[in-house]
């Protein structure tokens, strides 16, 4: 094609651009859209270039072994419930203190009750309050404690002091950091029987693998670590269970008059 035929094609269609309403120009040099095309798609079937993603610092408490000794050594300085509980609120050595609970939550009752119940940890009314079994569980704890008589001869606490996350069963590592002073508060109440509330404190305190439903109602003997208190413990169900299974009431009533029974008459046999 000569010069002349090229300038005649190039007027030709500058002519069609302009009756078509085109009057301006993008860019001064032409673009190959077609290899632009080509070239975003070999960059879309090229793996991207791997991202380094910063590990998280893990902020570790004391391991268990170290936990627990600084518990007792705490505990063991406490002569007093009020010291006890002050002690309690500057350990740092259970990790449940760190993960969103407000307060520990120690204890309520009399000082000097013959029965001393243990639940298993606090909920979120026991965080809030700063007592232990204040919630509709608790509500229902009093209500047959009352009607078994043991309204005022009872102390309750936990197996831990601290709110799980989402009310999830206290670990046996967190209980384990906690249990010396739940010792040491039975040093100092000097109860006659201990009642455990829940397969997660009949397990801990009594250091037994079996099931709620199978301890439930039997007679078991606490023994101090340093072998210098005994008493008879009994397992029963816990009270937010039985919110959730009303037609296991009747079981842990029966508990309950059974514990009344031996504390209101130990020369019986049992």
């Amino acid at each position: 094609m000569s010069l002349a035929a090229d300038q005649r094609a190039v007027e030709s269609l500058l002519a069609f651009w302009a009756d078509a309403g085109v009057d301006a120009l993008y860019a001064d040099a032409p673009i190959d859209r077609l290899a632009e095309g080509a070239a975003m798609l070999r960059a879309k079937s090229q793996p991207p270039p791997p991202v380094a993603v910063a590990r998280p610092v893990m902020v570790r408490g004391p391991d268990v072994g170290s936990a627990v000794a600084m518990a007792r050594a705490a505990a063991a300085a406490c002569n007093d419930l009020e010291s006890l509980a002050a002690a309690i609120a500057a350990f740092d050595g259970c990790p449940l203190k760190t993960q969103g609970a407000k307060q520990a939550v120690f204890s309520r009752g009399a000082p000097d009750a013959p029965l001393m119940i243990i639940g298993e940890g606090p909920g979120a009314d026991e965080d809030a309050q700063g007592q232990p079994f204040v919630g509709r569980a608790g509500k229902l704890l009093d209500r047959m404690l009352k009607a078994a008589g043991l309204e005022d001869r009872v102390f309750i606490t936990n197996t831990v002091f601290w709110r799980p996350p989402g009310n999830r069963t206290p670990t046996p590592q967190e209980q384990a950091a906690c249990a010396p002073f739940v010792e040491r508060a039975i040093a100092l109440v000097k109860p006659k029987m201990l009642m455990l509330a829940g397969g997660a404190s009949a397990k801990s305190v009594l250091k037994r693998e079996e099931g709620i439903l199978s301890m439930r109602g039997r007679w078991f003997e606490w023994v101090s670590d340093d072998k210098s208190i005994e008493l008879p413990a009994m397992p029963t169900l816990h009270p937010a269970f039985l919110l959730r299974t009303p037609a296991q009431k009747k079981k842990a009533w029966q508990d309950l008059l059974t514990l009344t029974e031996r504390l209101d008459r130990p020369e019986r046999p049992h």
